[in-house]
């Protein structure tokens, strides 16, 4: 069959298939795509010929698609995954912080940059790098180090294997990440005559792997001689589907189970074992049994430093980690179970039938989790004023929402406050992106949330610093009929780093929004009169404005009645108050100052260092 490069991506792709626990599906739903130098004539022209068999999705920022591809994946499971193509030069390196986003999260997508002549006849064309270290250097490179796979295409018969690669790549549970095909524009215009079995209905089977008995007789003798085992729920849990296997065996065993960002949902916040989030921003409970864990089995979770609270949460455990990644399981010289979540949950629950812990440790988890309740209903519940706390206006939300509803977030002060304090009960209602924390991501994860999920209301969660980055995708949503709300925070600065600033002695430098003197200097105590609910009203949403909880409160009910995207605009207090803490997170302060502040700032930090150590 004779096509061109790019033809024959689109159909290779058109047939490829995933396949996990007898459900078979498409690995490729779709494109996300910006056209310009490069790309246009090549897979814009491919997509244009075969729209049936692969739909086509316009985005307003490169970076935007791959974060949309991204939430898609995470919502599905990771058995699905979007492509992205862009144009050459600045179109395609806006990919680059997508790319590292999927691969640190772990998530599946597909990007296709466009690259300069393979052929380079016309060099140097526009918006190419001139490396003089090399001739075949270009800006794509930079997508290696955050890919899981990166290849150049620089011959059309080269695509088969890198393809083929490319789709064992994407539907590895342990590799998987941003998978890159550099794709030079004159080699997406050339024709090959290709093999028809190129073009054959492809399936990848996602399996599951199952624990080794010897390596299951050493966890299994260490649980039960375990006081006080705390489990650490991940999102190997949620990627597993195994919610139900963990909330049955945390009932039998009464382990109290402790969870991260990625695994929040998967154990239900009012079920007797559930003790909320763990670590830096983790809950009382939570963090004070870790300090007296005796035994810490960590599932599907990747240890970062948030959760270990930069290795001074934990007491001196003995780790057991179940993940189906050896980089994980290995982690803090632990007992390694290698297997897939699922089955290794119920061969742990099956081989420890009959044991559990002891009553006194059962009431000690259920007082800790009851303590810790009253304080997160305080903080929903402040009356603060004259503008609502940033905790009120999540109590509101939180309690507005149904089970089902999801809700978005990445940076900010936000992702602190809602692993302390919000009560998810549905492992997909909850995507907090804290791998990599990225600004910007909320928006766009909205329309990749909403796509792989259409039948459940989809909650944008953002800062009026994260909406500045990337507020642009709200174009998209309308574009595209998808109904989303956006929650809108507004608290002229940003909080987080403001709050982490001071603590630091910092004195909040660069993190408010002011107007600067011109004869100093400095920023003078005037708020900049910037109106982002106007922005998103100019870019096709409908608005509702907030003053307050209640007036919040009504505005989420409404948004949730309409039929088009709706963003609600509310002030909050720049300065809190905060969620009370229990933990420490590492940012090394200046060792030396002519600040009263920071030396004091470093004094604090150097007490804290103190407890910091490798579990060995």
């Amino acid at each position: 069959m004779r096509l061109t490069t790019a033809q024959a991506l689109v159909k290779f792709l058109a047939n490829q298939y995933s396949e996990r626990d007898g459900v078979e599906q498409r690995l490729i739903p779709g494109v996300w795509g910006i056209f310009g130098h490069g790309n246009v004539a090549g897979l814009g022209q491919a997509l244009l010929q075969y729209p049936r068999e692969m739909p086509y999705y316009l985005a307003r920022n490169e970076q935007g698609q791959v974060h949309a591809a991204a939430a898609f994946a995470k919502m599905r499971n990771r058995l699905q995954a979007f492509a992205a193509t862009a144009s050459t030069g600045p179109g395609s390196t806006n990919m680059v912080t997508g790319a590292a986003l999927a691969t640190t999260n772990r998530l599946p997508v597909l990007l296709l940059p466009s690259d300069m002549f393979a052929s380079r006849v016309p060099d140097p064309v526009l918006q190419q790098l001139e490396d003089t270290r090399g001739g075949d250097v270009s800006v794509n490179d930079a997508f290696r180090p955050v890919s899981k796979y990166f290849d150049r295409i620089s011959r059309p018969e080269q695509l088969i294997p890198a393809a083929l690669a490319a789709m064992r790549v994407l539907t590895d549970p342990v590799e998987t990440g941003a998978v890159t095909l550099s794709l030079p524009q004159d080699v997406q215009a050339e024709a090959y005559d290709w093999p028809e079995d190129f073009f054959r209905h492809r399936v990848w089977r996602v399996g599951r792997p199952v624990p080794e008995v010897p390596a299951l007789d050493r966890v299994v003798a260490l649980l039960r001689n375990a006081k006080n085992p705390l489990i650490v729920a991940g999102g190997g849990v949620v990627y597993s589907e195994a919610e139900h296997e963990l909330r049955a065996f945390a009932e039998a065993t009464g382990i109290p189970v402790a969870d991260t960002h990625a695994g929040k949902g998967a154990v239900p916040w009012d079920h007797p074992s559930a003790v909320g989030g763990l670590g830096s921003t983790g809950t009382s409970a939570a963090n004070a049994l870790a300090a007296d864990a005796d035994v810490v089995l960590g599932i599907g979770t990747r240890y970062s430093d948030f959760t270990t609270a930069s290795h001074t949460i934990f007491g001196s455990p003995t780790f057991v980690n179940l993940n189906v990644a050896r980089l994980d399981a290995a982690k803090h010289s632990a007992e390694m179970l290698l297997a897939d979540a699922k089955l290794g949950i119920q061969a742990l629950h099956e081989r420890l039938q009959g044991w559990q812990v002891a009553d006194d440790y059962r009431a000690r988890v259920r007082t800790l989790a009851e303590d810790w309740n009253r304080k997160a209903d305080a903080c929903f519940h402040l009356g603060h004023g004259p503008l609502p706390a940033q905790t009120e206006i999540l109590g509101a939300l939180n309690e507005t929402l149904d089970d089902r509803d999801v809700v978005i977030n990445a940076a900010g002060s936000m992702p602190g406050d809602l692993q302390m304090l919000w009560r998810a009960r549905d492992p997909k209602a909850y995507n907090v992106e804290y791998a990599y924390s990225c600004m910007g991501y909320e928006v766009a994860a909205g329309v990749g949330t909403k796509l792989a999920a259409p039948d459940r209301e989809v909650v944008v969660l953002v800062g009026d610093g994260s909406y500045l980055m990337m507020a642009q995708e709200i174009v998209t949503m309308v574009a595209e009929g998808l109904k989303v709300i956006i929650v809108i925070v507004q608290n002229h600065g940003f909080a987080s780093i403001g709050a982490l600033s001071e603590s630091l002695g910092s004195q909040r430098f660069g993190t408010q929004y002011r107007y600067r003197d011109d004869e100093t200097g400095q920023l003078d105590g005037t708020r900049l009169p910037v109106d982002l609910a106007a922005n998103a009203e100019s870019l096709g949403a409908t608005v509702l404005r907030a003053s307050t909880v209640d007036e919040f409160r009504d505005a989420i009910v409404e948004a949730k009645q309409n039929t088009t995207t709706t963003v609600v605009h509310v002030e909050t207090d720049l300065f809190g108050p905060n969620p009370p803490g229990s933990a420490w997170w590492d940012v090394p302060v200046s060792e030396v100052s002519e600040l009263d502040s920071t030396r004091k700032a470093f004094e604090n930090y150097s007490a804290s260092k103190r407890n910091q150590k490798h579990y060995l």
